[in-house]
């Protein structure tokens, strides 16, 4: 018989620093599934320094966390052993397209369709292709994340003291972090501030949702898109007459956020009636397959959401930076077949 699980105090060292509550975790918690762990964090049973945490709490060096007792079957800690070997031992070496790199960090182009990490039914992602690639690199380390579906400026660590001066600033809001968007409409020229609170919460199988509530609403987290127009028009096409959407044409839109809330600008756009085409959770689902199937060249198989410019100040030297990343080819294609002259 397995012994009766026992709480746990963990000291945070300098690997775990910088982490995520939620994300430390589930590294700690191999088996448990994820909503229970959110359960135990919100019921207050995890405690950091003696106190009530939340997930998004920030460890540091030498907080000490308190873990209740959790069980864990045999069976489930013998699959997370196997997923995290298959991960190290079989997770394909890759590089991706670099747009800046030096001995503190680095910036690639991530295509859409790959996860930033592996886990939530994901053997691996960019951080363990990157790790597998390079493996005489001592320290590689997500600054922050894109949805798989996102293409664009992906931000990754080489150094703990490099990851830790991106992070800040990222929370500070010290950085500038601009989206192109292809929405299913016309945006209006004067809708340029988008401040709805969104509230993430889990579907029944545990898949992430986010939606707009009201101003009073105590779990609305506040969020802030700008939205500039960069392109508009578009004439009716064979896939809007089939789907009903003759005549209201594409905006390709310039979009900063402000806060970095879980699928904010794809909320945030859908919530005004106009969803970025190819959205699979919050867009039009009946013109996204259309639009993949579409009698054209360029058939749209993907959201059209990419990660466009970010700026930044160097973790080293502080100097202000500024990363592009061009739209991918596929993008590209779709966006001269339904608007000509995108700008």
């Amino acid at each position: 018989m397995a012994p009766l699980p026992q709480v746990k105090s963990l000291t945070i060292d300098e690997d775990g620093a910088g982490q995520r509550l939620d994300n430390y975790l589930m590294r700690q918690l191999k088996g448990v599934p994820k909503t229970h762990v959110y359960r135990i964090i919100r019921s207050g049973e995890v405690r950091v320094n003696k106190g009530r945490a939340s997930a998004e709490t920030r460890l540091n060096a030498g907080d000490v966390v308190r873990l209740p007792p959790v069980r864990v079957s045999e069976r489930a800690t013998e699959k997370a052993q196997a997923m995290a070997e298959q991960v190290a031992g079989h997770a394909p070496a890759k590089e991706f397209t670099v747009l800046y790199e030096d001995d503190c960090m680095l910036a690639i182009n991530k295509p859409a369709g790959v996860a930033v990490h592996g886990g939530s039914g994901v053997s691996f992602g960019v951080i363990e292709q990157l790790r597998m690639a390079r493996p005489q690199a001592k320290f590689l380390e997500l600054v922050h994340r894109l949805d798989r579906e996102t293409s664009g400026i992906l931000l990754v660590a080489k150094k703990r003291s490099a990851l830790k001066n991106l992070q800040d600033q990222f929370r500070e809001r010290e950085t500038g972090k601009t989206y192109l968007a292809l929405v299913l409409g016309q945006w209006p020229a004067n809708k340029k501030v988008l401040d709805k609170p969104l509230h993430k919460y889990l579907l029944p199988d545990g898949e992430r949702r986010v939606k707009v509530v009201a101003k009073d609403d105590p779990d609305g987290m506040p969020s802030l898109t700008l939205v500039k127009v960069r392109a508009a028009g578009g004439t009716a096409s064979d896939v809007e007459v089939d789907t009903g959407h003759a005549g209201r044409g594409y905006s390709l839109l310039e979009v900063t956020i402000k806060t970095g809330r879980t699928h904010q600008i794809r909320v945030h756009l859908a919530s005004e009636g106009l969803p970025i085409a190819g959205d699979d959770k919050y867009g039009d689902f009946d013109c996204n397959k259309a639009l993949a199937r579409a009698h054209s060249p360029t058939p749209l198989k993907r959201m059209f959401l990419h990660a466009w410019r970010l700026q930044c100040n160097h973790p080293s030297t502080g100097e202000r930076m500024e990363l592009q990343a061009d739209l991918p080819a596929e993008l590209s294609r779709f966006l001269l077949q339904v608007l000509p002259s995108p700008g």
